[in-house]
């Protein structure tokens, strides 16, 4: 999508960027990996799987998914996000196929494994390419509406499971998955792979963003932050319909209907965390997504039934998605001209913490704990997160209130509680 003059681009073009954005999210988060949770159940019931088993393949794909945020900070300009991307939808739609022609434990957790390595790619990828698009278009802000797509992924990967549940058995139940993803895929992938994303001369002096730091004293309580979102977020977004078989009849709504309703909040997430953000700014706006995620999970546990199951479904629905978006913009203030690399290196550390969410609950369980105690680890991940998230701004040297506002027109000015004002700027090495 070439266009000579980034700051006459039409409205109608930057939407519609933004939905081939949220669809990639929707394909490859939605379909290819969060399915997973609303299918684990069946997939029990099917006798395909045991429950310690399916946290097993689960920590496959988020071991994968870890590796795929990996390989993206290695490969991050521009030029390899136009050949990885393609290529890692590809792998996303071979992988699910997969799915619908083995049981085979062995051949589950590799598919499930690339899999996630497709999806790390992906979604550190297609957010990077776009943010920098409407950096230079001064509507940086709309990249908050991408995330959408992860909550439109979760409505639609319950729809697909409950409406085919009673006439699909065991391995059948990942058709709807590979069918729809095909079109999604191919169109929002051609759409982005058109965007024009120019070469950023680099100025005198100024430190190549693959050689600068990107752990130092400004970033270290964030990336810490951000790892107890991951351990604290996946439980339920793995586990809520198992446990909710666990805890309610066989005829409740709730045991279809928890990750119905997470998946109505998530989608909510991104426009409240949006607007929190440019109200009190972000970093006010993540501490307060940490408690309101944490009272989540902790209700859970402590409210175990039909009560805990709703509100742990709402509030962590309506905020990990937040916690995302929030901790990727305050990052990126912080090093503005890291771009995709800076993404990258977050979103490892917290794929790393969420791999270890499944492992962990599987250790548990086979100690002989329970599935409602196992959701504790993430009490603690999301308290020990929310506590480094307070310690942020000492650790900035007392810019207490980092605001990024940039929503009042353009969404490219990033306000310091000092005072300062920069723009953002496109990443270097961007072809």
């Amino acid at each position: 999508m070439p266009n000579s003059h980034p700051s006459c681009t039409p409205p109608r073009d930057l939407y519609l960027v933004v939905v081939a954005g949220a669809i990639l999210l929707l394909v490859t988060h939605g379909l290819g990996r969060f399915i997973y949770t609303p299918l684990l159940p069946y997939l029990v019931d099917d006798g395909q799987i045991t429950a310690g088993q399916g946290a097993a393949v689960a920590t496959w794909n988020y071991l994968g998914y870890l590796l795929g945020a990996l390989l993206a900070i290695r490969w991050h300009t521009i030029s390899h996000i136009r050949m990885l991307l393609p290529a890692s939808l590809a792998v996303h739609l071979l992988t699910t196929l997969a799915m619908t022609q083995t049981d085979h434990l062995g051949a589950m957790s590799t598919a499930r494994l690339f899999n996630g390595i497709a999806n790390g790619v992906v979604f550190v990828q297609a957010p990077a390419l776009i943010l920098e698009w409407l950096v230079l278009r001064n509507r940086a802000t709309l990249s908050g509406h991408l995330y959408i797509g992860v909550g439109l992924g979760l409505l639609v990967s319950s729809g697909l499971v409950s409406s085919s549940a009673h006439w699909l058995e065991g391995t059948e139940r990942w058709w709807p998955a590979v069918v729809l993803s095909i079109p999604l895929a191919w169109w929002a992938t051609a759409r982005l792979l058109r965007l024009d994303v120019p070469v950023r001369a680099q100025s005198d002096g100024e430190t190549p963003p693959g050689k600068s730091p990107l752990f130092d004293r400004a970033s270290v309580p964030l990336f810490l932050s951000y790892a107890g979102a991951g351990l604290g977020y996946i439980l339920p977004m793995t586990f809520l319909p198992l446990l909710a078989k666990d805890q309610l009849p066989a005829d409740h709504w709730l045991l279809d209907g928890a990750w119905f309703l997470a998946a109505v909040a998530t989608i909510l997430s991104p426009s409240i965390w949006n607007y929190l953000g440019a109200k009190i700014g972000d970093l006010p706006a993540l501490r307060m997504n940490f408690v309101v995620q944490l009272a989540g999970v902790l209700a859970a546990v402590i409210l175990p039934g039909a009560l805990g199951l709703a509100v742990c479904a709402a509030l962590v629905g309506s905020t990990f998605v937040g916690t995302v978006m929030l901790t990727q913009r305050i990052g990126r203030a912080l090093h503005p001209h890291q771009g995709p690399r800076l993404s990258a290196a977050m979103v490892s550390v917290y794929g790393f913490t969420q791999m270890a969410g499944p492992w962990l609950t599987k250790q548990w369980l086979e100690a002989g704990g329970t599935l409602t105690t196992a959701f504790g680890i993430g009490v603690v991940a999301l308290a020990l997160g929310a506590v480094f998230a307070f310690f942020c701004a000492f650790a900035w040297g007392g810019l207490a209130g980092l605001i990024v506002r940039g929503h009042e027109r353009g969404g490219g000015i990033i306000f310091l509680g000092n005072g300062t004002r920069f723009a953002q700027t496109p990443i270097p090495g961007g072809k």
